[in-house]
């Protein structure tokens, strides 16, 4: 069974960092692009950053660049958002999921919308 857990939400002032991972399993995660997405109330999910399989071509939305970075630890199978510089309206639940590897397609686009965890929360508020 593919299974994705978010984890390392929480709440922080604005400017205050979190670091989100994502464990992945029941799939060969070595070879698959990974995706953070976040979906607040009332707006439509939204492609944050992702990052191919081989680690070597990441892909930022512009509202994010240069605040946030992805990376993925193959041993841990799990892809990481470290989140600085936080605003209010990062406030979301992100969630991570396989995408169309960034090395060929420059949108961050889900592979597959049957896959996804069950998000972890962030809010951003003073």
């Amino acid at each position: 069974q593919l299974q994705f857990v978010e984890s390392g939400g929480g709440l922080v002032q604005p400017g205050g960092s979190l670091r989100l991972s994502c464990a992945a399993s029941g799939f060969n995660f070595n070879s698959y692009a990974i995706g953070w997405f976040r979906q607040a109330p009332g707006k439509e999910r939204e492609g944050v950053s992702c990052i191919s399989s081989s680690e070597g071509t990441t892909n930022y939305a512009d509202s994010v660049r240069g605040r946030f970075t992805i990376s993925r630890d193959s041993a841990k199978k799990t892809v990481y958002l470290q989140m600085n510089s936080l605003k209010p309206e990062d406030t979301a639940v992100y969630y991570c999921a396989v995408v169309i590897d960034p090395t060929w397609f420059s949108n961050i686009t889900p592979l597959s919308d049957d896959y996804w965890g069950q998000g972890t929360q962030v809010t951003v508020s003073s």
